[in-house]
């Protein structure tokens, strides 16, 4: 079995950039992400409780490393002033590069 290597990108962020950061991706031809809701604590305190507007989600896309720079670029320079966002990059391997 041989694994192809891609890479992960996460964000983490409020829900309210949740729709800022999928319309990104699809600008830069991503159409295969999963999102979901979590909880934690950190610099702006406990996230994921009480009201919906506060929740945090996660938002996971593999990509090939060539796409990345791009899509890092466009969500720091608009982004990371306006949001409660946490991005970073992990080494994965995958079986079927086609998928992505």
């Amino acid at each position: 079995m041989k694994l192809y290597n891609v890479k992960l990108l996460t964000i983490t962020c409020e829900i309210l950039a949740q729709k800022n950061i999928i319309e990104i991706l699809k600008r830069h031809d991503i159409t295969g992400y999963t999102t979901f809701e979590v909880e934690g604590n950190g610099s702006r305190g406990l996230r994921g409780h009480g009201l919906e507007t506060e929740k945090n989600v996660k938002v996971e896309v593999i990509i090939r490393e060539e796409k990345l720079s791009g899509i890092i670029e466009e969500i720091s320079r608009t982004m990371f002033t306006d949001f409660a966002l946490v991005l970073y990059v992990s080494d994965v391997g995958v079986l079927r590069t086609e998928k992505f």
